[in-house]
């Protein structure tokens, strides 16, 4: 017991690593945290405080980082560009009329390399060949377009 006392810090030290090591296979960013904990009793045990201290030094650590630090870490990783599948992807991009569209009949549109059918979106519109048009909605295998207004100089 006297040999554990005087060498706290290599107990300290291990669990550091293990706990380190297997936070590698979860990824959860718990076990790291707990690691750092650790880390924290090793510091004390460093400084040949009490085990007593190095425990709740320890747990303090740990609950800290678990409370603190996890839960930003957690949403910063989580925030990124939500992914668009399927026809929601086409909503809002631009493409060109190839064949002429009315309500009544509907035309073709090139979206993203891909012809599709198409109807204006307002039906009271003719949209002609070759103009530009902008996808509002997709029902079925028909993309609903609107001309893109331009600058007549």
């Amino acid at each position: 017991m006297d040999w554990l006392s005087q060498n706290a810090w290599t107990v300290w030290l291990g669990l550091t690593v293990a706990l380190g090591a297997a936070e590698m296979l979860s990824l959860d960013f718990v076990l790291i945290m707990l690691a750092v904990g650790a880390g924290g009793g090793l510091v004390v045990a460093l400084a040949d405080g009490p085990v007593v201290l190095q425990v709740v030094l320890a747990a303090i650590t740990a609950v800290g980082m678990l409370a603190l630090v996890r839960p930003p870490v957690l949403r910063r990783l989580k925030s990124g560009p939500e992914l668009t599948l399927g026809h929601s992807k086409l909503l809002g991009s631009r493409g060109i009329v190839t064949v002429a569209a009315t309500a009544l009949a509907p035309g073709r549109v090139r979206l993203g390399g891909e012809e599709w059918s198409a109807a204006p979106y307002d039906e009271h519109l003719t949209i002609a060949a070759g103009e530009t048009v902008e996808v509002f909605e997709i029902r079925g295998a028909t993309a609903y377009v609107h001309p893109v207004p331009t600058l007549e100089t």
